[in-house]
Order: C-alpha cells, then structure tokens, then sequence
C-alpha cells in the first residue's frame, strides 16, 4: 500500500444501539459530542442519506443493463461515488483539530474526474432547448432525486462554512456531483431510448385553460 492513501477503517460493530443518543446528542469521530440538530450533522446525515438514494440509482443501473449494455458503466461510476460521499461523511463527521492526515477525504482529484465523466457523457446528449422534468424512467427519476439531494447537502455544508471551517474540496465535490447526476440522468434516458420530459409553462392548468 503506498503512503498516499488512506487509513483503512477499524471498526468493530457489535451493538446496534448504545443508548447514548438518547438524550439528543451523537459524538462526532475523536469523542467530541454535538446536538442531532447541529448543522454540522445535518450536513454529514445529509451526505449519508444522498449515499442511499445513489444506491437505489445503482441497483435501477445494474437491473437495466441488460437491456443498455453502458449502464453497467454508470453503475460503477455510482459504485465509486458511493465509497467518496462516505469519504466526504468521514470529514464532516470530524472536527478540523481532529482530522488525522490519512483520514479519508476528498481531494481535487474527485472533481476532477467527475469533470471528465461529465464532458465525456454529455458529448453524445442533444443540446437543452428547455429545461427537463424528471421521470421518462425509473433511472432517471431516481438520478433526479440523487440530484436535489445533493444540492441541499451543497447548502447544508455552506451554511456550515459559513460558521465553521469547512474543507472546501467537500463544497466543491458536492457542486460538481450535482452537475454529474443531472448530466448521468439525460445520458441514461439516451441510452434507454427514452424521450426526455421537457418542461412546458403551458402544460399547467391556467395555461391550458387559455387554449380552450
């Protein structure tokens, strides 16, 4: 293993429930202990819940590749950015004074190669005449989903910066990986064969109402 890398986890999960958060507190890696409803958890819980609904999006990619072959592609992609939003959890869930130098982490190279995948994809898609509505698919709702939770993880963690310090890779990466969903969820509907849902202002009640 090269000196590059990080620590690998020491974990030893026996027990479930400790009754410790009973009284509304949760302790942060290194013993610190903070209120459930400090911002700080509520940027890393955020994290861990975007984490999941990436992994219902994976499952949806694997079940559909057999049917587009590059779907198992992006299903490994969502594999990785699994492991790196829990990287990112692992920061967040630990104070700056505590933060050991091979903690895992985000560094620029995450964003970097979501910027890469992101150019890549978004050579083959049409360009945007109008916005997009989620649905078309199941991957693609989904995928949709991943996004807006990503982008409320976003503010969660600037709201943060803003009175803490806050490892700006994280805000970055955030920013970047919303861009990567919304962009993975028009490439997946491509590759389906799916129409894109393309938003109408005229499609709402009142604007129909003026046609009749």
């Amino acid at each position: 293993m090269s000196n590059d890398t990080f620590n690998e986890p020491r974990l030893a999960i026996n027990r479930v429930y400790t009754r410790r958060g009973d009284s509304g507190e949760t302790g942060l890696v290194g013993g610190p202990r903070l209120r459930k409803d400090d911002l700080r958890i509520e940027a890393y819980g955020t994290i861990d819940e975007l984490n999941s609904f990436i992994g219902l999006a994976r499952e949806s990619a694997i079940e559909l590749s057999g049917k587009a072959q590059a779907l198992g592609e992006l299903a490994g992609i969502l594999r990785r950015v699994q492991h790196e939003l829990f990287n990112a959890g692992s920061v967040l869930a630990t104070l700056p004074e505590d933060l050991h130098p091979k903690q895992p982490r985000i560094t620029g190279a995450e964003s970097t190669q979501l910027e890469r995948e992101i150019d890549r994809m978004n050579e083959h898609l049409e360009p945007l005449r109008s916005f997009v509505l989620p649905g078309g698919s199941r991957l693609n709702a989904e995928l949709h989903i991943c996004r807006t939770v990503c982008r409320r993880a976003e503010r969660i963690c600037v709201a943060l910066a803003a009175r803490e310090t806050v490892d700006a890779d994280i805000v970055r990466y955030l920013n970047r990986l919303s861009d990567a969903l919304f962009v993975w969820s028009r490439w997946a509907s491509r590759q389906l064969g799916v129409a894109e849902n393309v938003w109408e202002p005229n499609e709402s009640a009142s604007g129909k109402r003026r046609e009749v």
